[in-house]
């Protein structure tokens, strides 16, 4: 008794005697319970006696039989989905000349100032956002109006620049994927572009320039009034275009010959394309044509597989920009137009922005609009505002048609055309669809666009009425509305 109470004494009363009431020493251990049993596995002996039970060696090979069967399944499906899956179609034969825009500059101090060349070189890099693929430059040789024994077409004018500029210009026009084109037309400054007499001695004076310009680094030349001198012999363009051929090896980038031909009719420069070779020819076209010639037009070229040899341009050189001759107002319209049909545009400098033509077909080309702007004066304001805006969308039309197979190669389907409306669209193998839709017109039209294999609707791309087409909302097609002067670009996808 006398330990049972000196135990409960000692459990009472604690060793030290600061009155915290903990026991000095004392240690809690916490006793396992016999439930609490940790699991070590089955050791090496263990495992071996039960795998090679007959029940385990049947569940093995269940497991394996059925990873093979799964595995050859697979196989199978993905062969069955090759087999049956459309297939896609191989993509045409491009040149620089079809992946991008061409620009005209043809007057250096009217785009540059007074520094010529150096001054086409300053503005390269504003080119290049404007995706152009090609600058087509001068004529810059020199010559006397109708005097054949003045020409040299292996001199630059002084007043346009050196050769060390044109030399230089190329080069970095080149590191930015642009390519450069001479007129070389021999006599440019005849009112009628006549070339002088006797085509076989200026075919071979032009041989002998283009091997010249071509060790220069020169991508092509463009000539002007072939529809002049076509008539002549076809074979007889045969050196010329052997002169720009370069060796065919990986890589290497072709040289183009480009002629322009104002009085040819469209089937005259169909042949003409056929019997010489050439790379690219801009017929004449008229802005004011009805919708009916435009499908006619285009259709003539199409049908023929002559889309990589077809540019399309409105505004010439010797004519005009594009803005003074379809109106500001449709300056947008006729944009669309050149950049969603079948074959490469061809603009002026400054159509981009609408630059009209003041007195001169020449006119100093517009650059401060990208400037800080002037707060105080509400009316330049505004003209800077607008200059931007047509250069964005010219931009952005540029930039999709690079982007898009559809727009860059696709085929051309009619859909629609009467007086002052067309529309039509550009299909390529399994890629999204781009519907164009036009009414250069006064009035509001209503097209009724339902051949078998369009959707009830398609998406807005790009409108120039916003406010009767906002931007990515859906339309339909069998009764698309476009008011006066509205131009429109919608898009589908591909279906099977």
């Amino acid at each position: 008794m006398k330990e049972v109470e000196l135990n409960e004494l000692d459990e009472k009363q604690p060793m030290t005697g600061d009155g915290s009431g903990e026991k000095n020493g004392s240690v809690k251990v916490k006793v396992p319970e016999d439930s609490e049993v940790k699991f070590t596995g089955l050791s090496k002996e263990e495992l071996m006696r039960v795998a090679g039970t007959a029940g385990w060696v049947r569940t093995r090979w269940l497991l394996l039989v059925l990873f093979w069967l799964g595995w050859v399944g697979m196989l199978a499906g993905a062969i069955v989905i090759i087999i049956q899956a459309p297939r896609c179609k191989p993509l045409p034969e491009m040149n620089w000349w079809n992946e991008g825009p061409l620009y005209q500059i043809r007057d250096l101090e009217a785009f540059a100032g007074d520094k010529g060349l150096a001054g086409v070189e300053e503005k390269l890099d504003l080119l290049n956002q404007l995706k152009v693929k090609g600058l087509i430059l001068g004529p810059l040789h020199t010559v006397q109006v109708n005097q054949e024994p003045t020409l040299n077409l292996k001199a630059i004018d002084p007043h346009g620049g050196s050769m060390e500029q044109l030399v230089s210009l190329m080069e970095r026009a080149h590191k930015k994927g642009i390519s450069i084109v001479l007129d070389l037309t021999p006599n440019y400054e005849s009112a009628a572009n006549e070339w002088f007499s006797g085509f076989s001695n200026m075919a071979l004076r032009l041989k002998e320039a283009l091997e010249f310009w071509a060790d220069k680094g020169l991508d092509g030349v463009l000539l002007y009034s072939l529809d002049r001198v076509y008539p002549v012999s076809p074979e007889r363009w045969t050196p010329l275009l052997a002169t720009l051929q370069v060796e065919e090896v990986e890589g290497a980038k072709k040289r183009a010959l480009i002629g322009v031909a104002d009085r040819l009719s469209i089937s005259d420069a169909v042949e003409l394309l056929n019997s010489t070779g050439m790379n690219l020819l801009l017929p004449e076209l008229d802005p004011a044509a009805s919708g009916q010639s435009w499908a006619s037009t285009i259709e003539q070229l199409h049908t023929s597989h002559l889309q990589t040899s077809q540019g399309w341009c409105l505004s010439r050189p010797t004519k005009g920009h594009l803005a003074s001759l379809v109106t500001p107002k449709l300056l947008r319209l006729y944009q669309l137009l050149l950049f969603t049909l079948p074959g490469t545009p061809v603009f002026n400098y400054g159509d981009e922005i609408g630059l009209e033509d003041q007195e001169t077909i020449y006119p100093a080309m517009v650059w401060d609009y990208e400037g800080p702007e002037d707060e105080t004066n509400t009316t330049a304001k505004e003209l800077r505002a607008e200059l931007k805006s047509r250069r964005d969308w010219f931009r952005a039309l540029s930039d999709l048609r690079g982007k898009e197979r559809s727009l860059a190669h696709g085929d051309y389907v009619g859909l629609h055309n009467a007086t002052s409306s067309l529309a039509y669209v550009r299909v390529w193998d399994q890629s999204e669809r781009f519907l164009t839709a036009l009414n250069w017109g006064s009035a509001a039209v209503t097209l009724q666009l339902t051949q078998p294999e369009l959707p009830a609707q398609a998406q807005v791309r790009y409108s120039t009425d916003l406010e009767r087409h906002a931007q990515d909302t859906m339309v339909d097609l069998d009764a698309l509305e476009l008011g006066p002067g509205q131009a429109l670009l919608l898009s589908y996808p591909f279906s099977a």
